[in-house]
């Protein structure tokens, strides 16, 4: 196995179909939800049955040098299920489908959530005792996660207060509230948040011509001398004065730097200036 490169452990989620699993004396059956730890380095029979026709799995493929620490015994995990039913399964399953898109910004790494879903199926498989003190962390990684996709998809609507997220996530307010600790609260995240996607909105030439209180309405600030203000303080330039900038670029090179690259040469002139 280690010769042809298949020392590796699989954690496969079913979404369609049923999969059977057997290796030695384990056996299981997944059913759309279910979500199993397979050691590809044991032998093993896989047989595949779609109720439809076909059988419709997402599989993350993980050295056994990343997966085996975090298991108190690593060779006989192999056929571990947990069922669609169980908290964790359902909080995987969202995040399976998320690493096959293009990361969102601020939404965590792709390597920190590998490494937290690993841990919670580590612990489901027979974790060891650091593994087992470690899914608390690795929840709020992969529920944060989750949530900050919402946010990002939803910056230009009503669907960010308290309620709308604890209801869509079946979380409580004070679990909601511990997770942004860290970013300075939800509402300075939310709002920090629809303040990037309207420096990128001004950085387009397409947006030139839109009024500012078009798109301070549109970011749910409740007018444009608000939506100023906020810019001002997070940028150190008005939106009008971004504006005059993104013209100049275009006039003197015929492009706009990147988002990043812009920040960055903001950052420094107010360095120069204090």
């Amino acid at each position: 196995m280690a010769r042809g490169g298949l020392d590796h452990y699989q954690m496969t989620l079913c979404i369609e179909g049923e999969m059977r699993f057997s290796s030695g004396r384990r056996e299981v059956t997944l059913r759309p939800g279910d979500i199993c730890l397979l050691d590809m380095a044991q032998p093993n029979r896989t047989v595949f049955r779609g109720g439809s026709g076909r059988t419709h799995l997402m599989a993350i493929i993980v050295q056994r040098s990343m997966l085996a620490p975090r298991l108190a015994h690593p060779d006989s995990a192999t056929a571990t299920l947990l069922p669609s039913d169980h908290p964790h399964a359902r909080l995987l399953a969202s995040h399976y489908a998320a690493l096959a898109l293009p990361p969102e910004p601020e939404a965590g790494s792709v390597e920190a959530t590998i490494e937290a879903i690993a841990d919670i199926v580590a612990a489901a498989a027979g974790g060891t005792a650091d593994i087992a003190e470690g899914v608390e962390r690795a929840e709020r990684h992969l529920y944060l996660a989750m949530i900050k996709r919402r946010i990002a998809d939803n910056l230009e609507t009503d669907a960010l207060g308290v309620s709308e997220l604890c209801r869509h996530f079946q979380i409580s307010r004070a679990t909601l509230y511990r997770l942004f600790e860290a970013d300075g609260g939800l509402a300075h995240y939310v709002r920090e948040q629809r303040l990037n996607l309207a420096f990128q909105r001004l950085l387009s030439p397409a947006a030139q011509d839109k009024r500012l209180i078009d798109l301070a309405v549109g970011l749910r600030f409740s007018s444009d001398s608000t939506f100023i203000r906020a810019f001002r303080r997070k940028f150190g330039l008005t939106p009008g004065e971004l504006r005059e900038l993104t013209d100049t670029w275009l006039r003197e090179t015929g492009a706009i730097p990147a988002f990043d690259t812009v920040l960055h040469q903001l950052a420094r002139r107010r360095a120069s200036r204090s």
